[in-house]
């Protein structure tokens, strides 16, 4: 009898991850769990719709990019795309978006949801493949930001791709979520660890390479990032939990979210 490999159960840890070993692991980890993502998350997301964040906040009705009506004819990038999601309710508005993920499933589920009608681009946030102020808008739906090492390096990037007086918004687990454990239930409301070590979460393979890196920065290093990144800060939302989302989606939950913010959403603009 053939006996089946025990299935890998990555080693949590907190430690350094620089630049590249950051975008390796992230890579890696999105291409081999982006269909489960998609089927777990899919019905939520929609095919074409721009939810910010486990919460439920729809830009149809937040506006943080503008207006709809706005938008038409905007050239909008949106970093760290996953399926497109965000970027084909920006197409519905008229508007002209590039989706761009690092992780090449991702992407193919992008192509499964509409054959390819929003443009796709495979590459890194902090190496974005376009010319100088090639896009008015840029945005990102927990994309990219909780997952590198240098922030400022993709900030300063994004700022290179905008024309002056672009508005980039991202959205980013909110900082605070950092000192409690990631669980939705009541053991995810008491404090277990320093909200100001700014050490990275990493899961590793048994050799110590790592398979999954997310780093922490605390809300001052967030705006701190983006004033050196070139931009100005126009407003910091922290979604409530509404009534109507009862669903658990990891930590993030009705019962932590009407307690504790879960995420953060800096709106920003270009000089």
């Amino acid at each position: 009898m053939i006996q089946e490999p025990e299935p890998f159960e990555p080693e949590a840890t907190r430690r350094d991850a620089d630049v590249t070993e950051s975008s390796r692991a992230n890579r890696g980890w999105w291409d081999r769990n982006a269909d489960d993502y998609q089927v777990e998350h899919g019905t939520f997301l929609g095919d074409d719709r721009f939810v910010w964040g486990p919460e439920g906040l729809d830009e149809v009705e937040a506006e943080l990019l503008g207006p709809p009506e706005d938008l038409k004819d905007k050239v909008i990038l949106e970093i760290g795309a996953g399926a497109a999601q965000c970027s084909r309710w920006l197409a519905a508005q008229g508007a002209h978006p590039v989706a761009l993920d690092l992780s090449h499933r991702q992407l193919q589920h992008a192509l499964r949801i509409d054959g390819g009608a929003v443009p796709l681009v495979e590459a890194d946030a902090g190496a974005l493949p376009f010319a100088d102020g090639s896009f008015d808008l840029a945005c990102s739906a927990y994309g990219a930001l909780p997952f590198v090492a240098d922030p400022v390096r993709v900030l300063r990037d994004v700022h290179r791709v905008l024309r002056p007086g672009g508005r980039f918004v991202f959205s980013v687990t909110h900082p605070i979520r950092w000192a409690f454990p990631d669980e939705p239930g009541p053991e995810g409301l008491s404090v277990a660890a320093s909200y100001f070590d700014r050490t990275p979460y990493v899961e590793q393979d048994d050799e110590g390479r790592a398979v999954y890196v997310e780093h922490h920065r605390t809300v001052g290093d967030r705006v701190r990032d983006i004033v050196a990144g070139g931009f100005r800060l126009v407003d910091l939302v922290e979604p409530q939990w509404p009534a109507w989302n009862t669903q658990e989606w990891g930590g993030w939950s009705p019962l932590r979210g009407n307690l504790i913010p879960g995420t953060a959403i800096f709106v920003c603009e270009r000089s």
